[in-house]
């Protein structure tokens, strides 16, 4: 039988502060697309309390009546010294930065500033699925570059795709998930330079999504993207939104690396106003004030990874999970099951509990799922317990 962990010392570790109960009085996607008997183990959404400084500071935000536009630059600075500290990383300049509603609307709009319709953007599958939606509602072409052995960049595969996407003299982007998802991958400085060295010699332009560097396991380093020499024309896009459970409270932040500053500059002026102030004002305590309480679910993480090892160990020794570095995500090889290609309907029809298909993630998802380890060690035994009873 597979133990639970305890908890580390310090802060409580937010994952296991809420029961079942309370958590499906919720009203939002992860716990209102399925029926009442199906447990959610899917959307990127975290079973956890908001950290303290968060409520308080939206609160007091709310008392004052503190819920007009947004402006200036806190976030940014907030996002500067949280960079500082734990990635030892001095570039986010915030007079290189700008306020964007999320990380995908601004995924999309720094691909408009580098790209035109038509134009190919290139992308690693298998890759959280909206890469595909938001570029192809863009009227750009999606156009993939597999992830190599171990589920790692190859700079083979990346050095032919740039090459046949630049071919005619066009413009191309890179759209480079950091850390990586499904697959928790952190990316090494070595082969982030690889891709900065690479995008330069082709003319492909990169945008990072960085928007789970702050679910970095502790003693593995992140290394942002525009942090990387050579990578000075790029862009990225970062947010408190993955690692605080901040996605209801929109807000993000798009830097520019020196060189593409005057890209930068010619965001739209009305992209600001989609951002929403009482998010700012809430990322910008997280990042500042709320770490105490990130390292607590960092540690919860890593405790409910080596419990699911455990539990897949115990009752479904043929699914392989990749070993992540990063996210609160592990994604599932169900290949050896003999499920088909959507393995995650199985468990959702035969087990009622609910994983992200592999499909929507691109080559490489067929016969995968993806599981949301964010939640408590109960929830996670009990969903394995489920998946487990889907094969008998």
């Amino acid at each position: 039988m597979t133990s639970i962990p305890h908890d580390t010392p310090g802060e409580p570790d937010p994952l296991r502060a809420l029961g079942l109960e309370r958590l499906r009085r919720r009203t939002s996607m992860k716990w209102r697309t399925y029926p009442d008997d199906v447990l959610p183990v899917w959307v990127a959404e975290m079973d956890v309390p908001l950290a303290e400084p968060v409520v308080r500071a939206v609160t007091d935000a709310l008392a004052l009546g503190d819920t007009g536009y947004p402006a200036g630059t806190a976030y940014a600075e907030a996002l500067a010294a949280f960079a500082a500290e734990r990635w030892n990383w001095d570039g986010v300049a915030p007079e290189r930065t700008a306020i964007v509603p999320d990380v995908m609307l601004g995924v999309v709009e720094m691909l408009r500033l580098v790209t035109g319709p038509g134009d190919p953007v290139i992308v690693n599958p298998p890759v959280y699925p909206p890469f595909f939606q938001f570029v192809t509602h863009m009227d750009r072409r999606v156009v993939e570059a597999p992830l190599g052995a171990g589920l790692r960049l190859d700079p083979g595969i990346l050095e032919e795709t740039f090459r046949e996407a630049t071919a005619h003299g066009g413009r191309a982007a890179y759209l480079l998930c950091s850390p990586h998802n499904p697959t928790g991958t952190v990316h090494t400085a070595a082969e982030l330079g690889a891709v900065a060295g690479l995008a330069e010699r082709y003319g492909v332009r990169v945008v990072a999504d960085e928007i789970h560097a702050p679910l970095v396991t502790p003693g593995v380093p992140f290394v942002p993207y525009l942090s990387v020499p050579g990578a000075e024309r790029g862009l990225s896009l970062m947010s408190a939104s993955k690692g605080w459970n901040l996605a209801g409270l929109k807000a993000a932040l798009a830097l520019a690396g020196p060189a593409a500053a005057a890209d930068l500059a010619r965001l739209p002026e009305e992209v600001s106003h989609g951002p929403s102030h009482v998010g700012v004002i809430a990322h910008t305590a997280a990042l500042r004030d709320a770490t105490g309480w990130l390292d607590a679910l960092l540690a919860g993480l890593r405790a409910n990874r080596a419990l699911l090892t455990g539990l897949l160990a115990d009752r479904l020794p043929g699914i392989r999970a990749h070993a992540a570095e990063a996210t609160f995500l592990a994604w599932l090889d169900c290949r050896a099951l003999g499920l088909g290609d959507d393995p995650a309907r199985v468990f959702l029809d035969r087990g009622r509990v609910a994983l992200s298909s592999g499909l929507p993630f691109g080559t490489g998802g067929r016969g995968h799922a993806r599981l949301n380890l964010a939640t408590s060690p109960e929830i996670l035994t009990e969903a394995v317990r489920r998946m487990a009873a889907a094969l008998d």
